[in-house]
């Protein structure tokens, strides 16, 4: 059974930093793109970042470029997201997704998701 469990989730003020951490269980993760998205309330879910197995790409969202960081631990079937410079339109549940080889910003196009860890920025 495959399981992607989030955590590193919480309050932070305006311009402050986060990391998130999703930990994938149930099979190997080398060949399998992992994202974060995140959703609103009252908004469409939507893809913040995605690696590939090889971690050699990475793609971003606009809003979150210069900003997040994705990166991976093949080993550890790890994905990691650092969030620096938060801003109060950050806030949002966000979520691990993983699908098999291909890069997607489209939420449709992942097999698998986490339960969600919410991110709360004050300003």
């Amino acid at each position: 059974q495959v399981q992607l469990v989030e955590s590193g989730g919480g309050l932070v003020q305006a311009g402050g930093s986060l990391r998130l951490s999703c930990a994938a269980s149930g099979r190997t993760f080398s060949r399998y793109v992992m994202a974060w998205f995140r959703q609103a309330p009252g908004k469409e879910r939507e893809f913040v970042a995605s690696a590939s197995w090889s971690d050699s790409s990475t793609n971003y969202a606009d809003s979150v470029k210069g900003r997040f960081t994705i990166s991976r631990d093949n080993p550890q079937n790890t994905v990691y997201l650092q969030m620096n410079s938060l801003k109060p339109e950050d806030t949002a549940a966000y979520y691990c997704a993983a699908r098999f080889l291909k890069s997607s910003p489209y939420s449709n196009d992942y097999n698998y998701w986490g339960q969600g860890t919410q991110v709360t920025v004050s300003s």
